[in-house]
């Protein structure tokens, strides 16, 4: 009876030690064996690996792609502008040998470089350059992050900038350059339009003034145009031609008096003594003593067909008596009597 719980004492050893001593690596992993602290040559790979019972260690590294997310950093472009960027790294190990023993904690320092390397790109960027021309800034930021992990056994696959984060003010800025631009080249679009256009028009103008019936047939097409809509109203354009040949064909009006008619004539004598007002109203239809001596008239003026007014007593009062009361107010007549 002591030999048999001797032998299974035996047996359970045996199985512990080679329990201890017998370790399974993925296919995705590779393993690193130390023996009391000494690098053993070669990685180990994937499945039944036997070590040394209480000599050796096994390190198993993961050989997969890893996606590891880089924290939003603060950042002031070149241009002087407060933006927050954040990005994402794709890398994997190439060396598992160099990941044990030459770096502490790859990932983390993978994840410090990969920080300061996007600060360093925002601050050597403009603005323009992290919104439109992000490709060229991936490649500088993969290189940055990529010149020291190959000394740790890891390669940088890919970096990418998933973000920029703009202040709320920057964005209502934008807004409106974009908005300006916009209006820009619309209004550049609407003169190069009319440009064309009035090329054209120029053009057929030409051709119509060529052949008068091309406009006449326009504006028939125009009619028809018009009335095709079953309008109660048509409007009948009149063609300028029209009004042209009316113009040419009006008479010209009379010539304009000549100088020596401008002048209104003077009252010849036999109407200077017609019947007038009594000498309260004389005087103020009176011309002044600027006007005392306009253009005698002409001889054909003298003999008007107006008779000469009689006076109250039967004789003709002399044409000097008015002339007089005219020019300076009523006189005493001479007695006739």
């Amino acid at each position: 009876m002591t030999l048999l719980w001797a032998l299974i004492v035996i047996m359970g050893v045996i199985v512990l030690v080679l329990g201890s001593s017998v370790r399974v690596i993925n296919q995705y992993q590779r393993g690193v064996v130390l023996r009391f602290g000494q690098l053993r040559p070669g990685p180990r790979g994937p499945g039944l690996t036997l070590l040394a019972p209480i000599a050796d260690r096994l390190h198993k590294v993961n050989m997969q792609v890893v996606t590891m997310p880089v924290p939003a950093q603060d950042g002031i472009t070149r241009d002087n502008v407060t933006v927050k960027v954040d990005a994402v790294v794709y890398y994997r190990v190439t060396d598992p040998v160099k990941v044990v023993v030459d770096v502490q904690r790859y990932d983390a320092a993978i994840a410090q470089v990969a920080q300061a390397s996007l600060r360093s790109i925002i601050g050597k960027s403009d603005l323009d350059d992290l919104l439109s021309n992000r490709e060229r800034l991936n490649q500088g930021l993969e290189i940055m992050i990529d010149n020291p992990a190959l000394s740790w056994g890891v390669q940088i696959d890919r970096v990418e900038i998933k973000d920029v984060a703009l202040p709320e003010t920057m964005k209502r800025s934008m807004s409106r350059q974009a908005e300006a631009e916009r209006e820009r080249r619309s209004r550049v679009i609407t003169a190069d339009g009319e440009l064309q256009a009035s090329r054209t028009l120029a053009e057929a103008a030409e051709i119509m003034a060529e052949h008068p019936a091309a406009l006449q047939l326009r504006l028939l097409q125009t009619v028809v145009e018009v009335a095709a809509e079953k309008n109660s109203t048509l409007v009948l354009p009149f063609p300028v031609e029209l009004l042209r040949f009316l113009e040419r064909a009006t008479p010209d009006p009379p010539p304009a008096p000549g100088p020596e008619r401008a002048a209104p004539p003077a009252p010849g004598p036999e109407r200077a003594a017609s019947p007038a007002p009594g000498p309260e109203r004389a005087a103020p239809s009176a011309p002044g003593p600027e006007r005392a001596a306009p253009p005698a008239p002409g001889p054909e003026r003298a003999a008007s067909p107006v008779p000469a007014p009689v006076s109250h007593n039967g004789h003709e009062p002399p044409a000097l008596a008015d002339d007089v009361v005219t020019a300076g107010g009523p006189t005493p007549r001479p007695d006739t009597g």
